[in-house]
């Protein structure tokens, strides 16, 4: 027993030797994340090799981007399975390595625009990168919704899948959602050709989002037939009118 002891360090020499902080050690403290292994007779806190390797799994875990309740959670032995999550967490990682490149090419862009003294192109590109980035964190939420398998199938057609093309997908969608606003605005006849044309541009970039993938679809339906469920800031891009619209259409279609 005493030989345990004597391995056992005090908070600010084991945060040392573990290159975190003595204030990190407090929080984990207080988060349940990672307990002393006893304390002092002076009330200090003390900590040993068990410790130390808890917390390299916390510090590694950190690393790839997971937060401190997720880490937690997974430690604890949660239901979901550290495979799965660091697969999801890839997913994350992913995403934000695709923002940065855009930040990247967005410098460059500007850099290029500063040169040919065009501050109009200067100030349009950057505003355009920071809408981008707006939109993508906006709807980082909605992968709750989707399988496994849907993320990965998501992450392979993101990276097959051109820029150009991606931001077409998303002027397309701004253009149709404008024109079936417009239209449920007018009372337009869900059973006309006008409104089923509609309807049929709807479905055909559904398509496009999914790629014929079930699991992809399945969890698209999960996330619209959800709004209690959705982030309280979270407005959908069409307005209740414009989806009760294109139900009614879709409901005409079939």
């Amino acid at each position: 027993m005493k030989t345990e002891v004597a391995k056992l360090r005090r908070v600010k020499e084991f945060a040392s030797e573990a290159g975190v902080t003595v204030r990190t050690l407090h929080l984990y403290d207080r988060l349940d994340l990672l307990k002393p292994a006893a304390l002092s007779k002076s009330g200090y806190r003390m900590y040993g090799e068990a410790e130390l390797e808890r917390l390299e799994h916390i510090l590694a875990l950190r690393f790839v981007g997971f937060n401190l309740d997720q880490i937690k959670e997974l430690l604890a032995g949660s239901h979901l399975p550290l495979l799965v999550a660091l697969r999801m967490q890839r997913a994350v990682v992913a995403r934000q390595k695709r923002r940065l490149e855009s930040a990247l090419a967005a410098i460059d862009e500007a850099e290029r625009a500063i040169s040919r003294e065009e501050a109009v192109d200067l100030w349009s590109t950057l505003r355009t990168v920071m809408e981008t980035f707006k939109m993508q964190n906006d709807w980082e939420w909605t992968q709750k919704y989707y399988s496994e398998e849907a993320l990965e199938k998501l992450e392979e057609l993101r990276q097959s899948i051109p820029q150009e093309a991606i931001a077409q997908a998303e002027r397309d969608w701004s253009a149709l959602i404008a024109e079936v606003e417009a239209a449920a605005a007018r009372g337009l006849d869900p059973s006309g050709g006008e409104a089923l044309a509609l309807a049929q541009r709807w479905s055909a970039l559904l398509r496009q989002f999914t790629q014929g993938n079930a699991e992809i679809q399945r969890g698209l339906n999960r996330l619209w037939s959800e709004p209690a469920h959705w982030p309280s800031d979270f407005k959908r891009p069409w307005s209740d009118a414009a989806d009760a619209f294109i139900k009614a259409v879709m409901s005409c279609k079939e």
